[in-house]
């Protein structure tokens, strides 16, 4: 599939960029403040529309992502619900910052019409010495890349957030049942991902 192999080369170029960069370490856990989620949403409302975001270089990995809530030991536990598709920016790096994601996540509507719900901050696992946080939230992982989109061979911690749709299972949960990728051409049923020891 063309598409996976585009999103594939993305997430790598990805993971090469940042661990140019310098080493982060995590912040202390503390629910965000009203004015902190404000804050981000603000600075990210202009990606409302996709062009705008694809001329700032958020790309897209085509497939919509969803998940059947099934539980497998050693993997990632992904509630029944979907993330949507991920554009990723491959120019923004260093520590996680709560206004500049490298991943924007979208609804696909039955008119076609994307519609952002998500951000996602997803980091390297080489390039952190222990498990990065933002908007005091400690990042998910670390894990194996989500095949096909992103190679097993990418370890990582990522982080969701749903600043633009309300999520029942949390603002940090990495899927949201009120998310649908149906009548969506291109729909991808992941396995949850597996779980990898940090060094």
């Amino acid at each position: 599939m063309r598409s996976a192999g585009f999103a594939s080369g993305a997430i790598v170029a990805l993971a090469l960029a940042w661990n140019a960069g310098p080493t982060i370490n995590a912040a202390s856990a503390a629910e965000p403040s009203k004015a902190e989620l404000d804050a981000a949403r603000q600075a990210l409302e202009k990606y409302k529309d996709p062009y705008v975001a694809i001329r700032d270089l958020y790309l897209s990995t085509v497939g919509c992502v969803h998940y059947t809530g099934e539980k497998i030991e050693g993997r990632m536990e992904y509630p029944k619900g979907a993330m949507g598709v991920h554009f990723v920016n491959l120019t923004v790096k260093g520590p996680p910052d709560p206004t500049k994601p490298n991943v924007l996540v979208y609804e696909p509507g039955a008119d076609g019409k994307l519609t952002l719900v998500a951000v996602e901050w997803l980091v390297p696992m080489d390039a952190v010495k222990e498990r990065p946080t933002v908007l005091g939230q400690p990042f998910q992982g670390p894990m194996e890349g989500h095949e096909p989109l992103i190679p097993k061979e990418f370890a990582h911690y990522d982080l969701h957030a749903w600043l633009f749709k309300d999520n029942p299972n949390g603002m940090f949960s990495p899927t949201n049942p009120d998310v649908t990728c149906d009548g969506y051409p291109f729909t991808l049923l992941e396995e949850p991902t597996k779980m990898v020891h940090p060094h």
